[in-house]
């Protein structure tokens, strides 16, 4: 398993419109092979911001690879830019190898 997640620090301000795009846009991770699940997780309000991370789960890394140079991958980020005033700096992307899995029983 690989999870790959982007944290956005967003003004309070902002929050709305910035949940308001994520929940409407068109998203082409389902088509991919080796994708899993995708979440996008709100933190706590802190000193006027919010934490959002978005983490998608795939079969292996190189699944994950395969979809940022795919062509699903450049149709779903081509108005990224038309957001990047709504959150500070930079998203910032890491990336994660499973060393162990339990399930419930």
């Amino acid at each position: 398993m690989y999870l790959a997640m982007n944290r956005f620090v967003v003004p309070t301000e902002n929050a709305a419109e910035f949940e308001e795009i994520w929940l409407n846009r068109e998203s082409r991770l389902q088509d991919m092979d080796g994708f899993v699940s995708f979440h996008m997780l709100k933190g706590a309000e802190d000193d006027g911001r919010v934490l959002y991370a978005s983490h998608t789960v795939w079969e292996t890394e190189d699944h994950f690879r395969a979809w940022t140079t795919s062509d699903a991958f450049r149709a779903s980020h081509a108005r990224a830019g038309d957001t990047r005033t709504l959150y500070e700096g930079t998203p910032r992307f890491e990336g994660f190898r499973a060393i162990q899995k339990i399930n419930a029983v």
